[in-house]
């Protein structure tokens, strides 16, 4: 790295260059931003008569760095810190971790983290005998993996008064016995019956997990990221403060955009709130807030996504959080307000609720709804009409155990046809961002984009174990590598109002870059086996898988200094 750190000058030669629209072979960086992609020759005259660094990429392929267009990093790495069972797969390990960490942490009045998948349990239910027999008594509060129910002790229950004369919740829903008693699963808003009851997490604890959050990206080659809740929601801080605090000291690095939480039991009146939030960030070199969230409704696991037809023998069709008129005239608000909307959207009816709103605005703001898990085939050609873009979290697009067995027999086949139509919104002109939902899933963007292509589980994950893992769900919906690719780049770039910076290697943008350990086009490449070697911002190394980058010696002007 030149001594100057940001402000030297690097050529990266010796492998491809996929900038975003095409392939080159030689990129050069000054002042931490892009100025030449090209051939060899063109960019190394583009650093004509100062010292640079020259990386050898030795065959590996460099590319924009990837921004995450739908992540809680925060909750994230705080589930990494505390008792995290988001690497574990099945009953016993969930069972024999929670009781580690109780031992381990004798002194925490609660046992929290999560990460639990519901396929791990018969009907996605874990019961709250089970913690009480590892937890010695003490309360724990779990989220499952995608955060829409809690997994609790029967001490939590009795803390916040919940037994069999507790009545639901609106938007929520307690797991009962037949003869009323609650079983330990909480779903959606019942959760706030026990969430205002946990040990406070402080300035100190958030300022840690976003650090920790920004390392562990970092290292997957996510150099940027749409925090997708940013305020208080379902026991959590809000992030807003955090995300100033590390601005201002100048610890943020990555390039975040923060979807502030539309709070749902609120109307327009909280617009004001909203604007006075997004204008605390106006002065951050790293940060903005220009979106807003709003959950339109829950998962199809727990039947609260909202959709069209009633669930397979269930004689309901799920929730919807905002009532569809109201919405109309929130977006057209917030659309005035000059905020873009990212919307949740599971099932196919808050799919349409979404896009109605969005036609019935006047203005088009870079609107984007996430997860799409269900899309009707009548409203797949509106997100190019509309310029809606589809924000996607590939990884879950399979034949996996948690979807085949809790979400599509209650689908139906007809139904179950319609999930995660990334290929056909894109033929019909709809623009693709691309997300992870971590801690719903990783971070890493590899097994996603695996899974966007093949529409199969990567093998040696634990979900490949499920008999049909290997059977591609909706082939006719993959993904080309190119499209993947942009969508986890410009995509996410433009749905965060970040494209002028990042998303492209284009001259002029920012010099935010991954040096991948292989070229993932070469024909035979394990997708899901992909990494980051080095990863760049502004030019400066902030991840090094064991290479020589740190090492080389500045170069004199007109030669270059090798790094492996």
């Amino acid at each position: 790295m030149a001594e100057n750190g940001a402000m030297g000058a690097m050529l990266f030669t010796g492998g491809p260059v996929w900038t975003g629209e095409g392939r080159a072979e030689a990129l050069a960086v000054r002042d931490g931003r892009i100025v030449a992609v090209g051939d060899a020759r063109s960019a190394r005259d583009a650093l004509d008569g100062i010292a640079f660094e020259h990386v050898d990429l030795g065959g590996r392929m460099l590319m924009p760095g990837f921004h995450d267009a739908h992540v809680h990093p925060v909750s994230g790495a705080l589930e990494r810190l505390r008792c995290d069972l988001s690497h574990l797969h099945d009953r016993a390990a969930y069972l024999r971790t929670v009781g580690e960490y109780a031992k381990a942490e004798p002194g925490r009045e609660w046992i929290t983290g999560g990460g639990w998948s519901m396929s791990a349990f018969p009907g996605g239910l874990p019961r709250r005998e089970d913690l009480d027999a590892v937890a010695s008594g003490r309360p724990v509060f779990l989220p499952n993996r995608d955060h829409h129910s809690a997994w609790v002790s029967t001490a939590a229950l009795e803390r916040a008064g919940i037994d069999a004369g507790t009545p639901d919740p609106a938007n929520g829903r307690i797991e009962r016995d037949p003869d009323g008693r609650p079983t330990g699963v909480l779903h959606e808003a019942a959760m706030d019956l026990v969430t205002p009851l946990l040990p406070e997490d402080t300035d100190e604890d958030y300022d840690r997990a976003l650090m920790e959050a920004q390392r562990y990206l970092f290292s997957l080659g996510i150099t940027g990221w749409q925090d997708a809740i940013v305020g208080a929601y379902a026991g959590s801080r809000d992030q807003l403060g955090t995300y100033l605090r590390a601005d201002a000291a100048g610890r943020l690095r990555a390039r975040v955009a923060g979807a502030l939480w539309w709070e749902r039991d609120r109307g327009g009146e909280q617009i004001a709130d909203l604007e006075r939030r997004r204008a605390l960030a106006a002065g951050a070199a790293r940060f903005r807030a220009g979106i807003v969230k709003i959950m339109q409704d829950g998962v199809a696991e727990n039947f609260t996504a909202a959709m069209i037809d009633p669930y397979v023998g269930k004689g309901f069709c799920g929730t919807s959080n905002v009532d569809p008129s109201r919405l109309r005239e929130h977006v057209a608000a917030l659309d005035r307000a000059g905020f873009a909307v990212h919307f949740h959207a599971i099932g196919d009816r808050a799919v349409r609720e979404c896009l109605d709103a969005v036609q019935a605005s006047a203005n088009a703001r870079r609107h984007h709804i996430a997860h799409l898990h269900v899309v009707h085939p009548d409203d797949v050609p509106r997100f190019g009409a509309l310029g809606v873009t589809a924000n996607i979290q590939a990884l879950w697009a399979t034949h996996h155990e948690q979807n085949d067995t809790l979400c599509v027999p209650f689908f139906g086949p007809e139904r179950a046809a319609h999930q995660y139509p990334f290929g056909a919104i894109a033929r019909t002109g709809g623009r693709l961002a691309a997300g992870s939902d971590w801690p719903v899933s990783t971070p890493d963007p590899w097994p996603a984009i695996h899974v966007a292509v093949n529409r199969t589980e990567p093998e040696g994950s634990a979900e490949s174990a499920w008999p049909t893992s290997q059977t591609p769900m909706l082939p006719e919906q993959a993904l080309t590598l190119t499209q993947a690719l942009t969508a986890y780049t410009a995509g996410s770039a433009y749905v965060s109002h970040l494209d002028a910076e990042i998303g492209t290697l284009t001259p002029g943008k920012a010099a935010d870059l991954v040096v991948l350990d292989r070229d993932p086009f070469e024909p035979g490449t394990t997708l899901h086996d992909v990494r980051a070697d080095l990863v760049f911002i502004d030019g400066e190394a902030v991840h090094d898988h064991g290479s020589t980058i740190g090492a080389a010696r500045p170069a004199t002007p007109g030669s270059a200094a090798r790094a492996g």
